[in-house]
């Protein structure tokens, strides 16, 4: 798999039970930012996420291009292996990865809300 080693969370996958009910373990990490775009909050109507994670609503990220908007996080030190299982944990919502460039600089992946897009399923 090509592409970064690292995973930007601003929403439950910066949860140790998370972490570990999805990984194994608890992931190394540090506080970072997502510039040029805001969090917001979505609802899922979907019966299978809702079981799943235990809420309808869930953190999403809207880009607006506006560097002085910031959204806060962290970065995870992530494998392979720990990435697809990721990709299966946020599938379950329809959110899918994107490649990001972090107030640090850091180039991570981010996973955000878009169930209709044409890139949807497309890693």
């Amino acid at each position: 798999m090509s592409g970064p080693k690292r995973l930007f969370s601003y929403g439950t996958l910066q949860l140790e039970s998370v972490q570990r009910a999805t990984f194994g373990r608890v992931l190394q990490g540090r506080k970072d930012e997502l510039p040029g775009c805001e969090r917001v909050m979505i609802t899922i109507a979907d019966e299978g996420v809702i079981a799943a994670t235990g809420r309808a609503e869930h953190a999403n990220l809207a880009f607006n291009g506006q560097d002085d908007n910031r959204v806060s996080g962290t970065l995870l030190e992530v494998t392979d292996d720990e990435i697809a299982k990721a990709d299966l944990y946020e599938s379950l919502a329809k959110y899918e990865r994107k490649e990001v460039t972090l107030a640090s600089g850091e180039v991570a992946w981010v996973y955000v809300y878009a169930p209709a897009s044409p890139e949807a399923g497309r890693r």
